[in-house]
């Protein structure tokens, strides 16, 4: 620890962007106990915010989840502000806003000027750089990576990432501020798309290389996905919901950050929905077309096919996360909570590997590799020396 730096005891949560996200995490600061204040530039925004709110709350009261006094008492706690001045007080501060660079790197540097030595700056990126933006601030060691999931209120994982510069007092700290709201945190390198937006990545631009193939439209592939792996919904599904301009963009991200590592490349089915503003259940279509009296596609439900559906995806998703405890990006433990609190999959994916076999998982990349010749099926160094020495991940 820093001789400057000491842990907030402030009970002053900050919340820049009053999107969903922003807002989520002001629900769940404020359902804590926590005085929030919730920042954003435009006036309209922070009015929609405050009524969105509102409306969660008599839903909750609705359906018995919360007493009249408990949400009052809450929604008491979340004040609305268009002036970051009023964050002068604040412990921590968590930005969530669009994910770009500079308006962020400019953010900080605004930040530092107006809030006390020992406020906790954080940022919500799904895939930035956390020492990028730590860059802007003559105490780097104050920014750290808070990374909430959508919809923050009921995803219960939060990715924990300290820059190379943070301060272990402030990475301390910000762990027990989170786990106090209920949250289950995992602690995740520095690097791009953390832990949940690196591994998933196979989920959708696999899937996406077997509809280009031919192999099987939308809805099989979400049928098989779904069918064979347990999983709550299909890649084209969860990219619809999830939108394709954030979806798109969080893939380019990571494959640009990655100096255009193969296994992260972007496809240009998605490049093309998002040029055609075609996000997904937002704008109306996505993959699928969600007009009132549009039947949905009917999947082509032949098992043999489906269970190599299943069986392509999951051993890239599988050698991903092996990857990523190869690199130390996490421990195992961590690695297998992230993909099944952030994400929803059914079972952790190392755990997953050692029910599937590992040698099976190696055989099936092999297979593809040999295949395609690409090094998008290469497989982890790891995979390769626990097969060979015949280990398992767990006992």
């Amino acid at each position: 620890m820093s001789n400057n730096q000491k842990p907030t005891t402030n009970n002053i949560i900050g919340i820049i962007g009053s999107g969903a996200m922003g807002a989520g995490i002001a629900q769940v600061a404020a359902t804590a106990g926590h005085s929030v204040i919730v920042y954003d530039n435009n006036d309209s925004a922070l009015s929609k915010a405050k009524a969105n709110l509102d409306s969660t709350f008599k839903k909750l009261i609705e359906k018995q989840k919360l007493t009249d006094e408990k949400a009052k008492s809450i929604i008491a706690n979340i004040q609305f502000a268009n002036d970051l001045n009023q964050f002068r007080n604040c412990g921590l501060i968590i930005e969530a806003i669009i994910e770009n660079i500079d308006v962020k790197q400019k953010l900080f540097s605004d930040l530092e000027a107006i809030v006390s030595a020992h406020c906790i700056l954080a940022t919500n990126t799904s895939s930035l750089s956390i020492a990028s933006i730590a860059s802007a601030c003559k105490k780097a060691e104050r920014v750290i990576g808070i990374h909430f999931f959508n919809p923050a209120p009921l995803m219960p994982l939060v990715e924990i990432i300290p820059g190379i510069l943070t301060d272990n007092a402030v990475t301390e700290n910000s762990k027990k501020i989170i786990d106090s709201w209920g949250k289950v945190t995992v602690f995740t390198k520095d690097t791009p798309g953390f832990i949940v937006n690196r591994v998933a990545r196979s989920f959708y631009g696999e899937s996406i290389r077997i509809y280009e193939e031919g192999m099987a439209d939308f809805a099989t592939i979400d049928w098989a996905l779904k069918t064979y792996g347990g999983f709550k919904m299909g890649p084209f599904e969860l990219m619809d919901f999830i939108g394709n301009d954030i979806n798109f963009k969080v893939t380019e991200s990571v494959w640009t950050q990655f100096f255009f590592e193969p296994r992260f490349k972007p496809s240009l089915t998605q490049k093309r929905l998002y040029e055609a503003k075609l996000f997904g259940r937002k704008s109306g279509r996505g993959y699928y077309n969600y007009a009132e009296g549009v039947a949905m596609p009917q999947p082509k439900q032949d098992e043999e096919l489906g269970k190599y559906i299943f069986n392509r995806v999951i051993v890239m998703l599988i050698n991903e996360a092996i990857d990523s405890l190869y690199l130390q990006l996490a421990t195992k433990e961590d690695l297998d909570l992230a993909m099944t609190k952030g994400v929803n999959y059914p079972k952790g994916l190392l755990k997953w590997a050692d029910e599937i076999g590992l040698k099976n998982v190696y055989t099936s990349l092999d297979v593809l590799y040999e295949l395609y010749n690409e090094d998008r099926y290469r497989p982890s160094i790891l995979l390769k020396m626990m097969v060979r020495d015949e280990k398992k991940f767990y006992s």
